[in-house]
């Protein structure tokens, strides 16, 4: 049976829905050591991510996504905001040791991009960057 790797979602555009279509579907494609547990959702509007979070099945909404990186009950972080917020999102969730999926672009600037690998690198974290969700799942954490 597959463990599961409880995901967070940050933002819910048009990519936050292909990530969590990517989710839902990864089992009919691929037969994976992890099975994606959509945990919780991350946004600033609560009625609008609560939408979200129904159509895709999110167990929770949280409206600061600095307390989805924080909680306990997420292995995974996956941004999926406007560009400028990837640095910040990304070098936090490395401090709370998250494995951390990042749309693509990585950064806003080579500057950024290597503050986001340092803060990865310290904390010794699982990261990608604009890949299919199958081979995220599968390459993500080590077989134990």
């Amino acid at each position: 049976m597959a463990k599961p790797l409880r995901i967070g979602m940050i933002g819910y555009g048009f990519m936050g829905r292909a990530h969590s279509n990517g989710y839902n579907r990864v089992k009919d494609f691929f037969d994976l050591e992890y099975q994606p547990v959509l945990q919780a959702v991350a946004a600033r509007d609560a009625e609008k991510a609560q939408a979200f979070a129904d159509r895709w099945g999110y167990q929770r909404v949280e409206t600061d996504w600095r307390k989805l990186v924080a909680a306990d009950d997420i292995d995974a972080v996956d941004i999926c905001t406007p560009n400028n917020l990837h640095a910040d999102i990304a070098i936090e969730a490395a401090k709370h040791g998250k494995a951390i999926l990042c749309e693509k672009p990585l950064s806003m600037d080579t500057a950024e991009g290597e503050k986001m690998c340092a803060a990865v690198e310290a904390a010794g974290c699982q990261t990608r960057s604009g890949i299919t969700t199958g081979g995220f799942l599968r390459s993500l954490l080590p077989s134990n």
